[in-house]
């Protein structure tokens, strides 16, 4: 066995530390259920689901924007912070679902998108009307253009979803959007700008969210002083905390000021950052608790299922949280990235420097490609395995049926931004990830709605739906209901050793209380040793005396 790796921590989920080693199952409010039947999941459906999350046996839920939105860029254009968008409910509303999930033991996490807002955000139309050297346009980055007559931009610089990052305005001067021209960038060198972000935080907590979960967190601060480098230029500055646009040193500043505002509550409200940065030193920087208290690692979203992979970013990230005193994060899935069942049923990538699943959906999802059972069988041993991982597991709405991604989705039919202007988001955009969740096998929009569903959901959904899965113990809904029920006895404190087994495919790992994981990611049979406990989960076939392959188990220890 190696040296354990340990964090003394409260077991007790009810503690203010119970964000430590919780499971946050995220919720895409517009994909997740429709109650009023117009084909746009809300929060009186979410509301409606309650029981269902309860059955599923979370600690928490995360909820992807549900503002008034145009919906530029899924719900992250937010034109205004402070409500719910009124296709979605209202704030009575949004007040009936946290009382529900909290009466159920269900904490409540929100998105908050601090780097900008939507074109259509009060703010933003004050500083259109405002003109030059406005109070109001300084909330934003606005600048002269460049050529003679200032017709052409400040820079070359480019939109994460393609074409140019400045927009000129009708007066002739620029403003910056880092994503869609719908979303300009937020100055956070102004005060006013500072000072309404804490008043949102203390509104959604003077509501009873439990914590936040902070868009791009580590892109609000910026350095745009004349000179601005070239495009060329910039890419060539080291991300070292002194970047014009990302991960500078003073984005502290304003989350030491957000930790003031989180441990005036009783208890602390919670903080996860979304930080894309070079190095596990710099992510720990926003996991400090001094500042957002955790940030998540990703690190597994562009792996293979490969033992040798998942041992050195397990390896990786634990230690880093022993740096920071935090706890890490585990995701396979989320709303931006392909389903992990997709993923792990499609050519390993063998460390190109792509995301998983990219080059299939820009490819139209060939059927041919996708081993569809394979990357199932893959996608339940990889989720167990990390449900038995020290830390906090962040699970993606859909991935408990067992969903892939959906391909059959047409030109006219797409909404993501990434789709029409192409950018850092490969393929065809995020739809495919978005498509509203299947809850009957027959009916209107296979139980999403009376309506119909804003995306299209393909007919292979009507065996995935809750209710084909619900009376099925072999079902991916059940593994992830005994999974999650068994975590919360079987948990431990945030340490694990690992056991050499003898095979570079097999994982094996032991928590504290001698809770102990195995994971078979090849495809011989691996034998048990003969241990104190006995095999009380499997994503696949019986194991009682080996491990089939690409399979996880969990042995108990005695009592």
């Amino acid at each position: 066995m190696t040296d354990a790796l340990v964090i003394d921590t409260p077991d007790d989920q009810q503690t203010p530390a119970w964000w430590r080693q919780a499971v946050v199952y995220q919720i895409y409010p517009r994909s997740f259920a429709d109650a009023n039947g117009d084909g746009l999941g809300d929060i009186p459906g979410i509301l409606s689901r309650v029981d269902y999350l309860a059955e599923l046996g979370i600690d928490a839920v995360w909820l992807s924007p549900f503002y008034p939105s145009a919906l530029a860029d899924g719900g992250y254009d937010v034109a205004d912070y402070r409500d719910v968008d009124p296709r979605l409910g209202t704030l009575e509303d949004f007040d009936a679902m946290v009382a529900a999930l909290h009466a159920r033991g269900i904490r409540v996490v929100v998105d908050i998108v601090p780097n900008h807002t939507s074109n259509l955000h009060v703010w933003f139309q004050e500083a259109l009307a405002a003109g030059r050297g406005s109070a109001a346009r300084d909330r934003y980055i606005f600048r002269e253009g460049t050529g003679p007559d200032g017709s052409e931009p400040p820079t070359d610089w480019q939109s994460t979803f393609g074409g140019g990052a400045w927009e000129r305005v009708e007066d002739g001067q620029w403003y910056f959007h880092h994503f869609a021209v719908e979303q300009p960038d937020l100055n956070w060198a102004n005060p006013e700008v500072r000072a309404d972000f804490v008043k949102t935080l203390r509104f959604w907590s003077d509501r009873g969210v439990d914590g936040f979960r902070i868009d791009v967190a580590h892109m609000l601060t910026k350095d745009l002083a004349d000179p601005l480098p070239s495009r060329v230029e910039l890419e060539a500055i080291p991300r070292d905390g002194n970047h014009p646009l990302f991960d500078r040193d003073d984005v502290h500043d304003v989350y030491a000021e957000w930790r003031e505002v989180f441990n005036s509550y009783d208890p602390p409200r919670t903080a996860v950052a979304e930080a894309w940065v070079e190095t596990p030193e710099r992510r720990a920087k926003y996991a400090s608790a001094e500042g957002l208290g955790q940030a998540f690692n990703f690190d597994l979203l562009v792996a293979d299922f490969d033992a040798a992979q998942f041992r050195r970013i397990i390896t990786a990230n634990l230690a880093e949280a022993l740096v920071t005193g935090s706890s890490t994060t585990w995701v396979l899935s989320n709303h931006d990235v392909t389903r992990h069942a997709t993923r792990y049923g499609l050519a390993p990538l063998n460390g190109r420097a792509v995301k998983q699943g990219a080059e299939w959906v820009a490819a139209g999802g060939p059927a041919e490609q996708l081993d569809r059972d394979g990357g199932l069988r893959r996608a339940r041993a990889a989720t167990l395995l990390l449900l038995g991982l020290p830390g906090s597991t962040y699970l993606y709405q859909g991935e408990e049926l067992g969903l892939h991604e959906v391909a059959e989705i047409t030109p006219e039919q797409r909404q993501d931004p990434a789709f029409f202007r192409g950018g850092e988001f490969d393929g065809l955009g995020r739809d495919g990830c978005r498509v509203p969740l299947p809850w009957t096998a027959d009916g209107a929009s296979f139980g999403f709605g009376a309506g119909g569903a804003h995306l299209p959901q393909p007919s292979w959904f009507a065996d995935s739906a809750v209710d084909a899965q619900e009376s099925d113990p072999a079902s991916t809904l059940s593994l992830y209901r005994r999974a999650l029920a068994l975590r919360h006895r079987l948990q431990a404190g945030e340490s694990l050793k690992w056991i050499e087994t003898g095979r570079d495919d097999v994982l094996r790992f032991a928590r504290p209380n001698g809770w102990q994981v195995v994971t078979n990611f090849g495809a011989e049979p691996f034998a048990l040793d003969p241990v104190e406990g006995e095999v009380v989960l499997t994503s696949g076939a019986d194991a009682a005396a080996s491990v089939p392959g690409e399979t996880t188990v969990w042995i108990a220890p005695s009592s």
